[in-house]
């Protein structure tokens, strides 16, 4: 008599049993928060055991629309049913009318269409080179990429090459040459840099999302791109992050009204459905790349465009820029509030609905993840970063009462931790 094969609806799983399914089959790459979710609505998220959290996460902002939005996932679903991929070997129907909206939505010629944040990353660098080569006149294989220290562009080893982060870095080597770095908000550091020919490009976070929501000095940006210009150097604006929304305008940049010659954009770009992450220039860069050099299978697949239509549809029709822009305002007003009745929070920074707040150790050795592990038990949900920052970005739907339901627990926790 053979053994009967169980499915998981036969098995009544916990959280523990969960989690230890992912610590015994899967890599341990991550240190995920001890809740495992199961269902998603708007800025709510829903356990195993049905305990309702709200998302301050949203997925390091992969779901600025909230969770499973309606448009987004009828979009999904029309599509997966008549046709997910092609590949590039052929054209596809819906592929020229993404390309057509996406471009026309922030003003670009030219649209390469990709599936993570961090092949739109590399996708920007091999475009910079290329055009180094073909237009700047850089000898070959002597162009070279600016970053900014701090930065957080992804994980492969092309781009942690560039990082000054020991947990990317460290027993991952030899490293990517051609790469400078530079210091972060520092005009003095990168005019310097750009005295060297051979600089192809400078890349960089308008404002750096996983170092700790680093924001700039106000008018940063604006020089950073005259400089660029001057030197004839391309801006590759990473906007994966604070792109779509998520920091009070439609991309990070235009809060100094800079217009980056190659921007990459990821994350909410798919409402947090599937990965999509597309790469924005003009036909003078963007055409230096040819047939052959460069693609991805399912970059530009049917799927993945309907549904970053939809998403990108959703961002104008819901004014979530608007939003995102007043609510945060809010929030780091109260969160001030908060801070000074409270010795545990030492800064508050951020824009829009990308916010952080920086937690000073306790005597008892209680850290920003004890207070995120609390704020979980209160129904938050949030994550630190750097060991003593917790960010605050939840989908850029909410509304006021759920901002001040939010501050309520905030304040609640660090009083108790404190």
């Amino acid at each position: 008599m053979s053994a009967q094969v169980l499915s998981d609806a036969d098995i009544k799983l916990n959280t523990a049993d969960y989690i230890a399914l992912e610590d015994k089959y899967g890599a341990h790459n991550y240190h995920p928060l001890g809740v495992v979710i199961a269902r998603g609505q708007g800025q709510w998220v829903w356990d195993v055991e049905g305990k309702k959290y709200m998302d301050f996460l949203s997925a390091y902002s992969a779901v600025n629309q909230g969770h499973c939005h309606p448009k987004i996932i009828q979009a999904l679903v029309e599509q997966a049913q008549t046709l997910t991929l092609t590949s590039r070997a052929f054209y596809n129907s819906v592929l020229g009318a993404y390309e057509k909206y996406v471009t026309e939505y922030f003003g670009y010629d030219k649209v390469l269409p990709m599936n993570t944040g961090v092949e739109g990353g590399e996708t920007a660098l091999k475009l910079a080179r290329k055009w180094a080569y073909l237009k700047k006149g850089v000898p070959e294989n002597k162009a070279k990429i600016i970053f900014a220290e701090g930065n957080f562009h992804g994980r492969t080893l092309a781009i942690i090459s560039a990082s000054t982060d020991p947990d990317c870095r460290s027993g991952f080597g030899p490293f990517m040459p051609g790469y400078e770095i530079i210091p972060y908000n520092n005009i003095a550091a990168l005019e310097k840099a750009l005295q060297d020919p051979h600089v192809a490009a400078f890349m960089v976070e308008p404002i750096q999302g996983e170092a700790g929501v680093m924001v700039p000095d106000a008018g940063y940006l604006t020089r950073v791109a005259e400089l660029c210009k001057a030197h004839n150097v391309l801006l590759i604006c990473d906007e994966v992050q604070t792109g779509l929304a998520r920091t009070g305008k439609l991309l990070a940049a235009d809060h100094e009204n800079v217009r980056a010659d190659i921007v990459i954009l990821g994350k909410a770009l798919s409402g947090g459905v599937l990965p999509v992450s597309a790469v924005l220039a003009d036909d003078e860069i963007m055409l230096c790349i040819k047939p052959g050099e460069h693609g991805s299978t399912f970059g530009g697949n049917p799927l993945a465009c309907r549904v970053a239509m939809a998403a990108l549809e959703v961002i104008k029709e819901e004014k979530l820029a608007e939003n995102s822009e007043r609510l945060g305002r809010l929030f780091r007003a109260e969160m001030e509030k908060i801070a000074a009745r409270v010795d545990l929070v030492t800064k508050v920074r951020g824009k829009g609905l990308l916010n952080a707040i920086v937690i000073k150790p306790t005597a008892s050795g209680k850290t920003a993840w004890d207070v995120c592990v609390a704020l979980k038990e209160n129904g938050l949900l949030a994550k630190p970063t750097h060991g003593d920052i917790i960010r605050f970005a939840p989908p850029l739907m909410i509304t006021e009462e759920d901002v001040h339901w939010a501050l309520e627990r905030i304040e609640q926790v660090l009083v108790t931790i404190e």
